[in-house]
């Protein structure tokens, strides 16, 4: 079940009346189930559309391919390897499953996710700088 995000008014008032809701439940108040956006080897991209309040609609990440990398200079469209480490789950690094904060095997090496693939729809990640000895 989700979520719902709303403060319960039915406590007790100061004169010790109960206090109850004007209104019913509203979908604006109803959160949303976790995407699990995966990372996927082979396949293709597929991505979930959701409408929201006010007519907006949300696009989320289930299995991504290529993810959006930026070094320095530039910014290249690469493929995915893998998930190396999640900050959120220690878990999500087996399943594959991408998060803000992920680090991720590229083509291009090393890379730290910083879009939300749940949110966003989009997967872009920052190339970490590999010190040499």
């Amino acid at each position: 079940m989700v979520q719902y995000h709303k403060r319960s008014k039915t406590k007790a008032g100061g004169t010790g009346g109960l206090k109850r809701i004007a209104n019913d439940k509203r979908k604006a108040h109803v959160g949303g189930f976790f995407s699990r956006s995966h990372s996927a080897q082979e396949g293709e991209e597929s991505f979930v559309s959701t409408s929201k309040k006010g007519g907006v609609s949300k696009t989320k990440v289930k299995t991504a391919l290529y993810a959006s990398v930026s070094d320095e200079k530039k910014t290249f469209k690469t493929k995915i390897k893998t998930v190396k480490k999640s900050p959120d789950n220690r878990h999500y690094s087996r399943e594959n499953i991408l998060t803000k904060g992920a680090l991720i095997e590229t083509d291009a090496g090393e890379a730290r996710v910083t879009s939300r693939p749940g949110q966003h729809g989009t997967i872009n990640a920052v190339l970490l700088k590999i010190e040499k000895k």
